[in-house]
């Protein structure tokens, strides 16, 4: 049985009578645990009051698949008063670091303890905001962290594929120009007793008239695939060895079979290299100016991905800033872009009239992240997001909604309270609404709704033109 000399160890219970004391002693219930034996899981139902009397449990919290460290109560210590008190399913899982000695109270003794006792009240109220506030700080932390690192993870996998382009052009792009180099000494030596520049000069135009086309992108991608079975007809009755790696630059450049008549109509009984060099000095031209091309719109990519990031993050500006809604979603949705291409439509429905708010702007913006991403989790990765802004008086208004399953009507109420989530144990914090809420309505004096059936879920969030500052 429970010794009432133990008990006493801890402050909490020396404001009790001693009856009382003698009363817990004869109902406490005593747990052994041996090291690494859990006491309680995440998401498991609570229990009751619990007293450690000897050992040490570590606190943590399951996070993306990872049991993440929260902290740890060392004997003598309390714990399980918050469970007891909100009826609600375990935050944290509790594992014991060393052997344990615990006592378990009642959920309806503690109860009976609390409302007699106004000291033993007032310990338990204090003692339960500073974990709250202090779980809630570390989870908080914890979710700035793991949403950094899902758009770094994310920003990286977009910067990759332009950043590999620009590689590749700059890799290909330099021997293919030294082999022009040597192309135009062969032709320049060829045609060094030329006197009429006329035939060079038709060649430098047909080129010419190719990079223009290339660079505007003129052809779609049928068109030159039709191009390309004629060309390699033509180029491999002309003879020319590995024709089918000459026919798509050509037809790139919107060369036809016509132009090489022409072109090549003094050259057919040649016996040297210059026979077919002209084919490939075109070809390689083409090319070379695909591959400038391909370079420079991975670099405009990776230009605007980092744009978006710097927008994003606001770095270069102070903290409340004149703000465009539109250019703050259309950041995100940016560097949302991995996610959202994989199966996802976006809708906007933007009323371009809108003027610029006074806001936080790099607030604002875990705003949209956080609807967006619980918008794609909703659907499972599948499914229509609709963006909508219009403005109503002294407020801008912006809609989001989603194709997913919905949210039950039972706890929708609860959506925006700290620690609550709908998804499964390890899946969600039950901090990403409320950090929204906050934003929203604590930062910038707004307002957020929220309306659900299956099918469509829309957040509506009210935004004033203009925030008064606050701390």
């Amino acid at each position: 049985m429970l010794c009432a000399e133990e008990l006493l160890r801890l402050e909490l219970f020396q404001h009790l009578p001693q009856a009382r004391i003698d009363w817990i002693c004869a109902r406490a219930t005593p747990i052994e645990l041996t090291r690494g034996e859990i006491l309680v899981k995440e998401g498991d139902l609570p229990r009751g009051f619990l007293v450690i009397l000897a050992g040490s449990l570590s606190i943590s919290r399951l996070t993306n698949g990872i049991d993440m460290p929260v902290g740890q109560h060392d004997a003598p210590a309390f714990v399980g008063e918050i469970q007891v008190l909100t009826e609600e399913p375990l935050p944290v899982t509790l594992c014991a670091k060393t052997d344990c000695h615990i006592y378990e109270i009642a959920g309806e003794d503690f109860l009976e303890l609390l409302h007699e006792c106004r000291d033993f009240e007032r310990t338990i109220i204090r003692t339960v905001e500073t974990r709250i506030r202090g779980l809630e700080s570390f989870i908080r932390n914890r979710e700035k962290m793991a949403a950094l690192g899902n758009l770094a993870a994310g920003l990286a996998h977009e910067l990759n594929n332009p950043a590999a382009a620009l590689v590749r052009a700059l890799k290909d792009v330099t021997p293919a120009l030294l082999e022009l180099q040597r192309m135009n000494l062969v032709y320049g030596k060829a045609m060094a007793t030329e006197e009429d520049p006329t035939h060079t000069e038709q060649w430098l135009e047909v080129r010419d008239r190719g990079y223009d086309i290339i660079t505007e992108g003129r052809l779609d991608s049928l068109t030159i695939s039709d191009r390309e079975e004629e060309l390699l007809d033509w180029l491999e009755d002309y003879g020319v060895e590995d024709a089918w790696k000459l026919a798509e630059p050509l037809a790139a450049g919107d060369i036809n079979p016509e132009i090489l008549d022409q072109l090549m109509e003094r050259w057919r009984d040649d016996t040297t290299e210059l026979r077919d060099q002209g084919i490939r000095w075109l070809a390689l031209s083409f090319d070379v100016m695909s591959s400038i091309q391909a370079g420079l719109r991975g670099a405009e990519r990776i230009s605007a991905l980092i744009s978006s990031m710097k927008s994003y993050s606001h770095l270069d500006r102070g903290v409340q800033q004149v703000v465009d809604v539109h250019e703050g979603i259309e950041d995100t949705i940016r560097l949302f872009s991995y996610k959202i291409k994989q199966g996802i439509e976006i809708q906007r429905n933007y009323e371009r009239t809108i003027p610029k708010i006074s806001a936080y702007g790099s607030e604002l913006n875990q705003v949209w992240t956080n609807l967006i991403d619980n918008a794609i989790d909703a659907m499972d990765g599948e499914g229509k997001i609709e963006i909508t802004t219009s403005s109503c008086k002294d407020r801008v208004i912006v809609t989001m909604s989603d194709s997913g399953s919905g949210i039950p009507d039972d706890v929708r109420s609860r959506i925006f309270e700290p620690f609550f989530t709908t998804k499964a144990v390890g899946k969600g914090s039950g901090l990403g609404l409320d950090i929204v809420r906050r934003v929203v309505e604590n930062r910038h004096q707004g307002t957020i709704s929220c309306d659900s059936k299956p099918g469509k879920t829309t957040f509506t969030i009210g935004l004033p033109l203009k925030t008064e500052k606050r701390n």
